[in-house]
């Protein structure tokens, strides 16, 4: 395990010092021995696209809470704060690895490639999943507190039995090493989800099996509103030694130090070595969904606090230090997310609501008994409140 967390007083699990980093809050590069070999191909063409990344990220955060609050979205959840964690991470990815999110993952979406307007369906209460899983390489949005963690480690062995059975062998015959470097699967979870007993378990069986999984838990300080000091007395990092998983704990308002973080972990998941584990530490800058209020349990100086530590802020300062960023660069990066925020908004408002009856769509992929038992029954319902006015057709 690198940067070993067992040194850290029992209390300091929201401190930076032990936290692997490379850029700083001010913009400044500091050498890293675990991280710095990871990120030795990293220019400034890909710093700025993972800025550009970041921003856009950021405004489609924004959108979708504005959307929300003049009544064109249900709800939203917002990664304000938490955008360097899930673009880093996300674009050190392999285009063939399947990610498992949870349901505040719209940085990790955008870099894997899912229209902004996905996000819009579902948070409309539209669509349960309006991007094909297959195609993006990553599942639905999962409301289940860490059940995604299970279905990373199922996915994960099913690589290796895969394997297996194209050379001919049995599921149990399978070479971790061989199946994991075809693809590897990957889940993100917060930290209130680690005091789920799902995550425990998916940690016990991706361990025992040497599952090709990486397990990324955001660190964001708040469990709705849970402070991390009562899920945790230690880092959230030291639980997966417990179960064999190597771990690393990294700045993750640092999008440099959770790029390397994901490739180091990725890199010994790919090589057979079995699950790795990342804990980006990092803060929710906004409420924790638009049906909460952050400000009764919360205090402000502590949000001030970590909005001086912005992961879009530090990326630009280290960027114009370098002479690589200039206002011609941010009027585009500007342009861009003017665009972005132009078709989401467009696509809320020109939206139009599937008929009720649709719901029963695509439940299964094949035709069900049941669900035909449901959709009449509901059907039936709707009939109710058809008038001599009205024939229903539309509510069908």
């Amino acid at each position: 395990m690198t940067h070993p967390i067992s040194t850290v007083h029992p209390g300091a699990i929201a401190a930076d010092d032990d936290l692997a980093q490379v850029l700083d809050a001010e913009g400044e590069r500091h050498p890293d021995p675990t991280l710095d070999p990871y990120i030795a191909d990293v220019d400034a063409d890909l710093l700025r696209g993972l800025f550009t990344d970041m921003s856009i990220v950021r405004r489609l955060d924004r959108e979708g809470v504005a959307l929300q609050r003049q009544g064109q979205l249900a709800l939203w959840a917002p990664c304000l704060g938490q955008e360097a964690a899930q673009v880093g991470t996300g674009r050190a990815l392999h285009a063939a690895d399947f990610v498992f999110p949870s349901y505040r993952e719209h940085g990790l979406a955008w870099v894997r490639g899912a229209a902004p307007v996905d996000l819009i369906r579902v948070w409309r209460g539209e669509e349960n999943s309006s991007w094909d899983p297959a195609a993006v390489r990553m599942a639905p949005p999962q409301i289940i507190i860490g059940a995604q963690t299970l279905h990373a480690v199922g996915y994960a062995m099913g690589i290796q039995r895969d394997a297996a059975l194209e050379r001919g062998g049995t599921a149990g015959a399978a070479s971790p090493v061989e199946a994991a470097e075809r693809e590897i699967s990957v889940a993100y979870f917060g930290d209130g989800a680690s005091s789920q007993g799902d995550v425990h378990e998916a940690m016990v069986f991706a361990s025992s099996f040497r599952a090709p999984v990486v397990f990324v838990c955001q660190n964001n300080h708040w469990a709705i509103s849970e402070p991390v000091g009562v899920q945790a007395r230690r880092p959230l990092a030291g639980r997966a030694p417990g179960y064999g998983i190597p771990s690393l704990r990294v700045d993750g308002n640092d999008v440099l130090a959770c790029f390397a973080a994901m490739r180091w972990a990725a890199d010994h998941a790919r090589s057979g070595r079995g699950p790795a584990y990342i804990e980006a530490v990092t803060y929710r800058m906004g409420p924790h969904t638009t049906a909460d209020d952050p400000t009764r349990y919360r205090r402000d100086a502590e949000v001030d606090r970590w909005g001086h530590r912005d992961p879009l802020a530090r990326v630009e300062r280290h960027l114009r230090a370098q002479g690589a960023f200039d206002d011609e660069v941010a009027a585009d990066v500007a342009a861009r997310c003017d665009a972005l925020a132009r078709a989401v908004r467009e696509a809320a408002l020109t939206y139009r609501s599937r008929a009720p009856l649709a719901v029963f769509d695509d439940v299964y992929a094949e035709p069900h008994t049941a669900i035909a038992r449901e959709r009449a029954h509901f059907a039936a319902y709707l009939d109710g409140f058809v008038d001599a006015g009205h024939d229903g057709e539309d509510a069908r």
